[in-house]
């Protein structure tokens, strides 16, 4: 195979994001999204395998045989929500799919999948017009216990929405409601993962058509539960020696993370992140130019996390496009999404952080270390106690 840097566009990104916008995936609902990531799959020619409940594993195997394999994680899941009752007014009392304020509920279009069919309504709040409660309006309280779907069906009552075939349990999927600008900003609801899904897509794309020569077989692993916390822990295997997690990097006060360029999460709430692995990305970044920061994130977790609670023996790392009003009304800039892709494909032909780690398990030689000049422990402090 020739070694070539893949050619990335940011109008690939936007067309393969705009198809994976199309298609509702809330946690629990992921079929639909997965036959569609198996076809762009196999239209690449890309061998994969899917979990018994629909976790993708694409492979692009190491030119030399006998090697480990890294892996790259973005998931396929979204937020949404899901009917918890039936009520007496014909309107469905909701539960959040995943950790989303009903703020960002209210007043949203979805569609909610019965047994049988679909039928489309809107999330409104109890009080919903000004007309008939006034102030009151303004002073009721916000939350998923004070919001119902109405549906777009002649329904009056708990017995009607039985007969139309209305059930507890039944997923509700928020649209997304996808507008791209000519200023590079694309804002729609489930950027967080979709956009990082069409950037692995579109890395694994520009990889095929490059003919690029990999040191280290990569996973190319998309997940479906990574909303609901299981996220990748099934799908990691143990001759994966790196795991880099795709996900969103939140944009706000107190954050560090870039909104036109690619950033590397040193910690989420699980934790740090891969001393060695988080610092290989980062000198990729420098080596290739490829604009970016480095953030930690307070109130998020992500793939890898779920993936260490396995019992992973796996260095993890976080890559993230720079999103706005994450879990909300999204907003990120195609320039970020487009960095972020070029960091995975440069990444994905490196050689590994360590390189010990082609071994599972081995003895101290080789190990790294992470002290640093005179600035480091006094080691004998360290091994002395004094």
């Amino acid at each position: 195979m020739t070694n070539h840097t893949p050619t990335l566009s940011s109008r690939d990104l936007e067309n393969e994001l705009l198809a994976l916008l199309a298609i509702p995936s809330p946690a629990g609902f992921t079929d639909n999204i997965v036959h569609h990531v198996c076809h762009r799959l196999e239209a690449l020619h890309v061998e994969y395998e899917l979990t018994r409940r629909g976790a993708v594993r694409a492979s692009l195997p190491a030119g030399k045989a006998d090697c480990p394999y890294r892996a790259l994680s973005a998931h396929l899941d979204t937020l949404g929500a899901q009917v918890r009752c039936l009520k007496d007014n014909g309107r469905l009392g909701l539960k959040a799919i995943g950790h989303w304020s009903a703020r960002f509920a209210e007043g949203a279009r979805a569609t909610v999948f019965t047994d049988d069919t679909s039928f489309r309504g809107t999330i409104l709040p109890a009080l919903a017009s000004g007309h008939i409660f006034n102030e009151e309006i303004d002073r009721q309280a916000t939350g998923w216990d004070h919001l119902e779907l109405r549906v777009d069906l002649p329904l009056a009552s708990r017995r009607e929405l039985l007969d139309a075939g209305f059930r507890v349990g039944d997923i509700v999927a928020i649209d997304p409601q996808p507008e791209v600008l000519e200023s590079g900003y694309f804002v729609a609801r489930h950027l967080d993962d979709k956009a990082g899904v069409a950037a692995l897509l579109c890395a694994l794309a520009g990889l095929q058509r490059a003919g690029q020569a990999l040191d280290v077989g990569c996973h190319f692993l998309f997940s479906i539960s990574e909303e609901v916390g299981s996220g990748a822990s099934a799908l990691v295997q143990d001759q994966v020696a790196e795991l880099v997690a795709i996900d969103n990097g939140t944009l706000g006060p107190g954050q560090n993370t870039s909104e036109f360029g690619v950033t590397i999460g040193m910690a989420d709430q699980a934790g740090p992140f891969d001393y060695h692995l988080t610092h290989h990305l980062l000198d990729l970044c420098r080596q290739y130019d490829i604009r970016h920061e480095r953030d930690v994130f307070r109130y998020y977790r992500c793939d890898a996390a779920s993936a260490l609670e396995a019992g992973n023996d796996v260095r993890t790392a976080l890559v993230a496009f720079g999103l706005d009003a994450s879990h909300g009304y999204e907003r990120l800039h195609l320039d970020s999404l487009l960095a972020m892709t070029t960091l995975l494909c440069r990444y994905a032909t490196s050689p590994l952080c360590v390189a010990r780690d082609r071994r599972p398990r081995g003895g101290l030689s080789g190990f790294p270390e992470v002290f640093h000049g005179d600035a480091g422990y006094d080691r004998d402090l360290l091994h002395h106690g004094r």
